[in-house]
């Protein structure tokens, strides 16, 4: 995909959405950084659910280290690995707590310091919370990298690194969110819904799909 094609990308999706943000309910850093560590292999809907009675009784690490591990658990068993991500978040605001006056650090480094957090889930923190210019590359933003050309890589590194080359320096703050969102409702794994596609025309990806054939509605009467 040349400059000018990435250009048109991102305009047309700035167009359809000029303000794209997670689809996980949050208010301050702290509960951003509890809802993505409980994210990984869950849906965001699954983690809107859990979180929402977990942040009104427990939305800061103090508040959510009182409740310990076993307290937590109640809060977030419906969501996958939930005794392994209990864990996790308690650890945290232990050192959230002890390391960082109960404030989420803006620094890589610190950040992925914190049990359970990753390349990925640091750039989210930084990105949403903080407003850097960071592209965390999940399979969706991987998927639509690499069928459209933007971005084309083997490994999630590769990919963001050439994210960050690629997409133009205007766009650069909300691509993630723009990419995730395109890879998760258009640019699908099993079958990618290019009759609907707004960088249709701009994307190498061969073959486009079609849109389903409509069934009649069956109709009911005499002749």
């Amino acid at each position: 995909m040349n400059r000018e094609a990435r250009q048109q990308m991102f305009e047309r999706l700035r167009a359809a959405n000029p303000n794209p943000s997670t689809e996980l309910e949050w208010s301050t850093p702290f509960q951003l950084l509890v809802a993505v560590l409980l994210s990984a292999q869950a849906t965001d809907r699954s983690v809107n659910l859990a979180t929402r009675r977990l942040f009104a009784d427990a939305g800061t690490p103090q508040t959510m280290i009182a409740l310990g591990e076993e307290g937590l658990v109640p809060y977030v068993q419906t969501i996958g690995l939930f005794r392994s991500k209990a864990k996790h978040l308690i650890a945290t605001c232990d050192i959230l707590l002890r390391e960082h006056g109960g404030q989420v650090p803006r620094e890589r480094d610190a950040l992925e310091a914190l049990p359970g957090v990753g390349r990925k889930t640091a750039n989210v923190i930084l990105n949403t919370a903080f407003g850097e210019p960071t592209i965390a590359v999940d399979t969706h933003i991987f998927r639509v990298a690499n069928r459209t050309g933007l971005a084309r890589g083997k490994t999630l590194l590769e990919v963001e690194r050439k994210l960050l080359r690629a997409v133009p320096a205007a766009f650069r703050k909300d691509a993630h969110h723009w990419l995730i969102l395109h890879g998760r409702y258009v640019c699908k794994a099993r079958k990618p819904e290019c009759w609907r596609c707004i960088i249709a025309e701009l994307c190498p990806w061969r073959p486009k799909t079609e849109a389903p054939a409509r069934i009649p509605k069956r109709t009911h009467g005499h002749v």
